[in-house]
């Protein structure tokens, strides 16, 4: 049904091939490595982000190359860490700006504190130059300005790299919601955002908005209840016709599945009995096509297919990296 890969020129080249050659298979680029590229672009450049992260990264880097300097840090944070790992470089040090703030009082009572002057890092140059930085009011209105601005984008990240629930059936939704989120924080004032949109279309218009994203759109039953204009969205309606004739290659069926697809419209049936109402926000939306689908066996087995499907890659290069561990040259030799 799907193949999903990184988002390299070869990649995209393949995968366009891969989708002339199979006419019943799509190629979709990895959303996390896309959101990636997203938070890449604000952090290198946009202004105020790139300097918030040039000092936060500093700030994190100096105290981490101490274990008296963390500890220290730690008495003063209740034992939190300012760094966590995260899927992608960026998102690690967006995450990491949002510790900060998060500790932002505690970390100024530490360079304010008896201890901070009495200990060795307070006379060192970059031991100084932290605590400048830490006091510094501009410092931490770019921190609010860099997390008005990513935070939406983060928590997309941790949709798409979900367990609990597939994220085909979330993203279409959630890119539209991260803009309305970053817009609102603003205070609907475009020049606050303008340029990090720009990233944010370019990557997604490009690449990252497909059919199987906007089919999924549609068939997720949560989304689609609460939205009744849905169905006059051109861009989300052409992509669930496009899906259905891509993937279902049998004609009657095709037939089959539009007519079906005016019951799941309209809430007929088993669609519209009250345990399936109650459930369209509980059940992960293949789950709910699952328990709720059987008047409408067509259109059930396609929205499981394509509800089902993942929208990165992150898994398989987790186990790559873990493989790479295991499996090097100097161990191969042993």
């Amino acid at each position: 049904v799907q193949v999903v890969t990184d988002n390299a020129s070869n990649y995209v080249k393949a995968g366009k091939l891969l989708m002339a050659k199979r006419p019943h298979l799509y190629w979709t680029p990895c959303a996390a490595h896309y959101l990636g590229l997203i938070l890449e672009n604000i952090g290198n450049q946009v202004p105020k982000v790139k300097i918030a992260l040039k000092k936060s990264m500093f700030i994190n880097a100096y105290i981490h190359s101490s274990v008296p300097l963390l500890n220290m840090m730690r008495r003063f944070t209740s034992q939190k860490n300012s760094h966590r790992p995260a899927i992608t470089r960026f998102a690690t040090s967006f995450i990491t700006l949002s510790s900060f703030h998060k500790q932002r009082n505690n970390l100024k009572k530490m360079v304010t504190s008896q201890e901070w002057a009495d200990s060795k890092w307070s006379k060192e140059a970059k031991g100084k130059k932290i605590a400048s930085y830490i006091l510094q009011e501009s410092y931490w209105k770019n921190v609010v300005y860099s997390l008005k601005l990513t935070s939406p984008l983060v928590r997309v990240l941790r949709i798409v790299d979900g367990e609990k629930k597939p994220p085909m059936g979330y993203i279409y939704e959630a890119m539209d919601r991260a803009k309305e989120a970053i817009a609102k924080s603003f205070g609907h004032k475009e020049e606050n955002y303008e340029l990090a949109f720009n990233f944010i279309d370019a990557r997604w218009e490009c690449q990252l908005h497909q059919p199987l994203h906007a089919a999924g759109h549609f068939l997720n039953p949560e989304i689609y209840y609460s939205n009744p204009s849905l169905e006059d969205c051109r861009e989300v309606v052409q992509g669930l016709y496009e899906c259905i004739a891509r993937l279902v290659p049998d004609l009657e069926t095709q037939d089959k599945i539009l007519e079906e697809l005016n019951m799941y419209k309209n809430a007929q049936g088993i669609f519209g009995m009250n345990m399936a109402k109650r459930q369209r926000n509980a059940l992960s939306p293949a789950d709910w096509w699952s328990n709720y689908g059987a008047e409408a066996p067509n259109l059930k087995k396609f929205a499981i297919r394509v509800l089902s499907l993942t929208c990165s890659a992150t898994g398989c290069e987790r186990n790559w990296g873990i493989f790479q561990h295991l499996h090097t040259k100097k161990r191969n030799r042993l």
